[in-house]
């Protein structure tokens, strides 16, 4: 028995053009699935092609912050059996210094678009029965960090929605959970959200570093739990928020 076979299931993937959605892309394929992958960068969404296992995968770039582009994925999107919401943003911001434009940024790419992009797939009735939603959220919404504080409300009220997605869906047997991944080593936690942040993150990053006694995590142990949760293995897990690296409180 292949354990996760993904054969037959077809999936949409945000944000993979690199980091965790970049991984997750590869490792479904790698499980036999069909992807659609979404992303800003077609480029870059074109290298993550190239590294992925199979034939007949599909290409979606454009700015899903802007409803019209996110309107247009979820009309192009084919029948799916599985959504991993892969897109976001970090930039730690201490509150003193909270603009509008900060709150604007950070929650409408990480709690806004992926909530408009599930809304709309379901109202076109893309997601087939007994499908998955994967959310990434983050364990700081568990342990804190400095900061951190419209990133983690974004994630906490996205753990909350899906939360309440899966009693909605459970008729379909649809399942909703989170990931709380805990530091992984990818592109964007070097890339601040702003300009004249850098200072800031790589402080940000030296006390959070010292949380992780297991060292911090890749791409690829992530990508393993987004596969298990779009399998059938995982039929009896829904409204979950799942811990990812031993935190230190």
């Amino acid at each position: 028995m292949n354990f996760c076979n993904l054969t037959g299931k077809t999936i949409l993937i945000t944000g993979a053009s690199s980091g965790i959605g970049q991984q997750a892309a590869i490792s479904v394929s790698q499980q036999g699935a069909l992807v659609m992958l979404a992303g800003r960068d077609e480029k870059r969404l074109n290298e993550t092609l190239l590294m992925m296992k199979g034939e007949g995968h599909q290409l979606f770039s454009g700015d899903l912050t802007q409803e019209e582009v996110l309107f247009a994925l979820a009309k192009a999107c084919p029948e799916i059996d599985g959504l991993v919401h892969g897109a976001g943003i970090v930039g730690p911001t201490p509150t003193k210094f909270i603009r509008q434009a900060d709150i604007s940024r950070l929650l409408r790419i990480n709690f806004e678009t992926p909530v408009l992009l599930t809304a709309r797939l379901l109202l076109l009735k893309k997601l087939r029965n007994k499908g998955s939603i994967v959310f990434l959220s983050t364990i700081a919404t568990q342990s804190p960090y400095f900061g951190g504080a419209l990133y983690t409300s974004a994630k906490a009220g996205l753990e909350a929605y899906s939360r309440s997605l899966s009693l909605e869906l459970v008729k379909r047997e649809i399942r909703s959970n989170c990931l709380q991944p805990g530091l992984v080593n990818t592109p964007l936690i070097n890339n601040p959200a702003q300009e004249g942040q850098m200072e800031m993150m790589e402080e940000s990053l030296q006390r959070y570093l010292q949380k992780y006694p297991m060292g911090v995590g890749e791409a690829t142990d992530v990508a393993n739990a987004i596969v298990f949760l779009l399998s059938d293995e995982s039929s009896w897990i829904s409204g979950a928020s799942i811990p990812m690296g031993s935190v230190i409180q």
